[in-house]
């Protein structure tokens, strides 16, 4: 339980995922004075959505993933999306290369490990759809290298599994980049939480419930802590709060009180995995293949069949079959969404009912399903997929964002939101998918909205232009710097990258 010396610091992070470690390690390498506390209520750091059985893992660089390129009304693909998430994700890799530099991560093959990523369809219209979505994607420099076949052969080559079986009736599409990687973010996690508090004025708490959140005069906030062992309570107070609990995120929120965070509310989205551990079938596929989400799906239901690589073994999952939990988190309460209803977010809450029935109607599908439905869905990315070969792995809840709305009354969303108090002493993110991969993008955004007054040349600009080169730069403007920074990061973490003809200036010369 927290210490006498524990009670008083500068900065409290509320859940000890990949969110608060990244968070936490940012901060102390911009302002080294800064004493962190980390509470968590669990007994380890990374054991809800960090985990690497919790998520895909897939180091979300918007390569394979089809819902983030929509078609749009006329006919054209929208990379838009896919463009943002993709150079989110060279922040994290810089951030990470940036420790791996200063001996914080000794081995990158440690959490992070190259895999190829691929989109996978068939039917006619999917392969249009396909082909039209590569033209548009690889123009562009960050899609450089990404390939394009309609050819069973090759679609065989780069992913033995997903072909073997088929008629060779129907038409097939894939597209590949080889510089994917699959991420181990509960790895990731503990190494940066150990980093965090071998440093002076930094610990972690773990087992302790944060029960309560209120303000002081003088606009400190006292957090009150429960020993989820003992059951004696504590509190400890701190110049800045970071909510970064996941699925808990939301009733901690709402324990804040503060205005902001009025009206919104969440919807749990549960999932499950097929598991392959077997050796022999997971040496034959080395790849990360996504297909396309059957309609009214969550993004985070979209199906692939991906290669992990946990604690230096190799497995295969395929999913995520999607469905519903009244849980906010894996370990929590089936009380959780009930009791995070409050007056001001039921028209928010039925609103988003009322219109996304199709969503509702495809969960039910999902919590009705049988191991025959699961295994034909499995049927479409490895016909010859043996039912003994597969077993069932509990995925970790998300929660997905409901906010108010004065035209609908209440609007889902799919992605990450930082919702803070005015005067920045503290902010909570809700929601889900990127997630994990851009948590370096959500670190820096935490400090562009909370920590403003300090991003000045005389404080703390240099040393964050330090940890993140791109800092400042469009990766998605500067084809050159972009090609720099993935060649440099790809070096550092031992994964592959598009080789380019010529060479270019150094990294350094950006930077200036």
């Amino acid at each position: 339980m927290l210490a006498a010396s524990d009670r008083e610091t500068d900065v409290v992070l509320i859940g000890a995922g990949i969110m608060s470690a990244t968070l936490g390690v940012f901060l102390r390498e911009l302002e080294p004075s800064l004493s962190i506390q980390i509470l968590e209520s669990l007994g380890d750091c990374a054991q809800e959505s960090s985990d690497a059985w919790n998520n895909a893992g897939t180091g979300h660089a918007a390569n394979c993933e089809m819902n983030y390129t929509p078609q749009r009304p006329d006919g054209s693909i929208d990379i838009s999306k896919a463009l943002q998430v993709n150079v989110e994700f060279d922040l994290s890799r810089q951030f990470w290369s940036y420790l791996v530099g200063l001996g914080a991560i000794a081995d990158p093959r440690s959490f992070i490990h190259p895999v190829p990523h691929m989109s996978f369809v068939h039917g006619a219209e999917n392969v249009a759809f396909l082909r039209k979505r590569f033209k548009a994607m690889s123009a562009h420099h960050c899609y450089e290298g990404m390939e394009h076949t309609e050819s069973p052969a090759q679609i065989a080559e780069w992913a033995p599994l997903v072909m073997e079986g088929r008629s060779g009736d129907e038409p097939v599409a894939a597209t590949r980049i080889i510089t994917g990687t699959d991420v181990d973010y509960g790895a990731l996690t503990h190494l940066l939480v150990s980093h965090l508090v071998n440093q002076p004025g930094c610990a972690v708490h773990y087992n302790s419930c944060v029960t309560g959140l209120d303000r002081e005069q003088g606009g400190r906030w006292r957090i009150e802590v429960r020993d989820a062992a003992s059951g004696e309570t504590r509190s400890v107070r701190a110049k800045f709060v970071f909510i970064g609990a996941g699925g808990g995120a939301l009733p901690l929120l709402e324990k804040s009180g503060i205005p902001q965070g009025r009206g919104y509310g969440g919807f749990p989205v549960s999932g499950i995995w097929l598991r392959c551990d077997d050796p022999e079938i997971n040496k034959r596929h080395h790849a990360k293949v996504y297909g396309k989400a059957a309609v009214g799906s969550p993004p985070m239901s979209v199906p692939h069949l991906d290669t992990r690589v946990i604690g230096g073994r190799h497995s295969l999952l395929f999913g995520p079959y999607a469905g519903f939990s009244s849980k906010f988190l894996k370990h929590g309460s089936l009380l959780d969404l009930f009791e995070s209803i409050r007056p001001a977010n039921v028209k928010p809450l039925l609103s988003v009912a009322r219109d996304n029935f199709d969503l509702t109607e495809y969960l039910v599908g999902q919590v009705l399903q049988s191991e025959g439905h699961r295994l034909a869905a499995l049927d479409e990315y490895f016909p010859k997929a043996d039912p003994k070969d597969w077993r069932l792995q509990v995925a970790g809840q998300r929660v997905q964002i409901i906010k108010p709305d004065v035209k609908r009354g209440g609007l889902l969303e799919f992605g990450t939101e930082l919702v803070g108090a005015d005067d920045h002493s503290l902010v909570a993110l809700l929601g889900a998918s990127p997630g994990a991969s851009t948590a370096a993008f959500i670190a820096i955004s935490v400090l562009e909205k909370c920590f403003a007054g300090e991003l000045t040349a005389s404080a703390w600009l240099p040393k964050l232009k330090q940890i993140i080169p791109s800092y400042g730069v469009s990766l998605i403007d500067d084809a050159d710097f972009s090609r720099q920074i993935r060649a440099a990061t790809a070096e550092v973490l031992k994964v592959d990258n598009i080789p380019q003809p010529a060479a270019r200036a150094p990294m350094a010369a950006k930077r200036a």
